[in-house]
């Protein structure tokens, strides 16, 4: 029975994923729209675990790595305190020397609060800036680096709150003049705010069950600039809803289901013609605005005539093709999923996939991992095998490594 729920997990994901493409409106009349943002660093996954298992882990059991995914559930640990590294070798199709960093940890106070910290280090490798004549100005070896403090509260039994601030700091120019204008260092400070549900005593087909249900708004920051005369871009804030569902089959085996629902609450990037908006809203608004907007600010696709112009209105604006803009709004919604067997909490094997549509940048992948606990430590990998063929994240690794330091478990 239980493994008829998990079948039902994978199938809905890949209906969700199907009717993202083949509603009633085709996918083809999606225009290419992506959503871009300042400090994308920000937004990587440096948890294997998670990884693993899709990039899907807003509801999962806490870890050290819970900072990233949800604060909120560092309070219903059962250690006091963990510590743990990952290394992710980013984006290795394209080139080999961009890394991200991360260290992350946590202590309980008590049964109801605990602090975390987490640092995030993003090496793009050396570059070697060029004149527009191809002549070398200079070498340079942009970063970027994110420091993260997070309180966790439970505030009932099942029920927890989190929140973080951060600084972060992003060097990509090295104080480089471009056209005329000086670049500089983009300077961020953020907040995230994430809620937990956690149920220990659930029952499935007569199993023991812990359910949990994460929600988690990311990254709520300024918009930063990285030139006097440049515009300000927005941070990746996003919204993220999880929930897993993780089964004692006996004494020895475990298995955990989990799916997350992400968007970006950033505004999508309206269509222009002749220097004239004609479908969607203007993004030049504020922090706030720009989140509440997002839910609603698709352009959808314009209509074309047959000599190849937009079909516009009597004010100027396109004719939308019907049903696009909902398509749009939907499309920007990713959905990631996974399962993970447990063998005594000593080795673990997992597996999942993650869909974002096509429009949207069209990352498609399965993931693959394992993990190995012996005694205080624990060994994280993860593997993505991408659907797209060039895709630059095909065959990225995750690997990560935590230490329990105090356990109130024996």
């Amino acid at each position: 029975m239980f493994f008829k729920f998990t079948l039902g997990v994978f199938i809905f994901i890949r209906f969700f994923a199907y009717t993202q493409q083949a509603t009633s409106v085709d996918s083809k009349a999606l225009q290419l729209n992506t959503i871009t943002t300042a400090m994308p660093f920000l937004s990587i996954n440096p948890d294997s675990r998670s990884g693993a298992l899709g990039d899907a882990g807003t509801a999962l059991s806490p870890n050290a790595n819970s900072l990233f995914w949800n604060t909120a559930g560092i309070s219903f640990s059962k250690n006091k305190l963990e510590i743990g590294g990952s290394v992710v070798p980013w984006l290795r199709q394209l080139t080999n020397d961009i890394n991200l960093y991360y260290i992350a940890g946590y202590t309980k106070f008590n049964e109801r609060n605990a602090l975390a910290f987490s640092v995030r280090q993003f090496t793009l490798g050396e570059i070697t800036y060029t004149d527009q004549n191809g002549a070398v100005l200079r070498p340079d070896k942009p970063s970027e680096q994110e420091l993260a403090l997070g309180y966790s509260l439970r505030l009932t039994d099942k029920f927890s709150l989190g929140v973080n601030g951060k600084f972060a700091y992003s060097n990509l120019t090295g104080g480089l003049i471009t056209a005329g204008a000086q670049t500089k260092a983009g300077v961020a400070g953020a907040a995230d705010i994430s809620f937990m549900y956690q149920n220990t005593g659930m029952q499935l087909v007569g199993k023991a069950g812990e359910l949990r249900v994460g929600a988690t708004i990311n990254n709520v920051g300024n918009k930063i600039s990285y030139s006097a005369n440049a515009s300000s871009d927005f941070l990746p804030t996003s919204l993220k809803l999880g929930s897993s569902y993780t089964t004692k089959v006996d004494n020895y085996n475990s298995i955990a289901v989990t799916m997350d629902l992400q968007k970006l609450l950033v505004p999508t990037p309206a269509i222009y013609s002749n220097n004239s908006m004609i479908a969607g809203k203007s993004s030049d608004v504020g922090v706030i605005t720009g989140i509440f907007q997002s839910f609603s600010d698709a352009p959808g696709t314009p209509l074309l005539l047959s000599n190849g112009k937009y079909d516009l209105n009597t004010d100027g604006t396109a004719k939308i093709v019907k049903g696009t803009r909902l398509k749009e709004e939907l499309s920007e919604i990713s959905i990631s999923g996974g399962v993970e067997y447990n063998y005594n909490k000593v080795f673990a094997v997992r597996g999942g996939y993650f869909h974002e549509s096509k429009n949207k940048g069209a990352r498609q992948f399965f993931t693959f991992g394992a993990g190995l606990k012996y005694n205080i430590m624990q060994i994280d990998i993860s593997y993505i095998a991408a659907l797209q063929r060039n895709s630059p994240l095909a065959n990225t690794l995750r690997f990560s490594l935590l230490f329990t330091i105090k356990s109130d478990q024996n």
